[in-house]
């Protein structure tokens, strides 16, 4: 009997060590389990954190890259219309012509230029091209707007056109600018 009790005695406090070590394996490999779920979730939490930041910055960029656009529109609203401006005139007069290669062709500008454009206009050499000059004024910064007599061709080849056109390559240098101040 006592031999039968040393062998259940021996036999229990094998089966104890084993299981200590089967609970410290299990222990071990739940642990490792966590540590390794928690580092997934601290990730995930930076790159969101970090992707909710860059949005903001995207936002904050895009508003202050517009709000310097309204600034420079409204500023060229009210300045006054230099001899620069004039030349300007001139080239986009012939650049429009150019770009629509029609006979005949309207021109339309806002209120303020229709002087200047009217020169512009007598002061061109281009014999080939009969230009006629718009009395209705269009809503614009300056510039002029060109079309064919019959309407199917249309060149926009005003300030506020030629600024959207410029826009994505302006955003991109002052996304640049200010990234480098960072």
């Amino acid at each position: 009997m006592i031999k039968q009790l040393d062998s259940s005695y021996n036999e229990s406090v094998a089966n104890l060590e084993s299981s200590r070590t089967k609970l410290g394996s299990e222990y071990a490999r739940i642990l490792e389990g966590a540590k390794k779920q928690a580092e997934n979730l601290r990730r995930q939490i930076i790159g969101s954190s970090r992707l909710a930041a860059r949005n903001k910055q995207l936002v904050l960029i895009e508003t202050a890259v517009n709000d310097a656009f309204e600034k420079a529109k409204t500023k060229l609203r009210s300045s006054d219309k230099q001899e620069v401006y004039k030349i300007l005139i001139t080239k986009m007069l012939e650049e429009s012509i150019a770009a629509i290669g029609a006979d005949e062709v309207i021109l339309q500008c806002n209120r303020n230029d229709f002087d200047l454009v009217k020169k512009a206009i007598a002061n061109l050499s281009n014999k080939n091209v009969r230009m006629t000059l718009s009395e209705q004024p269009i809503n614009v910064i300056g510039g002029i707007r060109l079309r064919s007599v019959d309407g199917s061709t249309t060149y926009d080849n005003t300030l506020d056109s030629r600024i959207e056109r410029f826009k994505p390559l302006i955003r991109k240098n002052i996304v640049q600018m200010l990234r480098s101040e960072e």
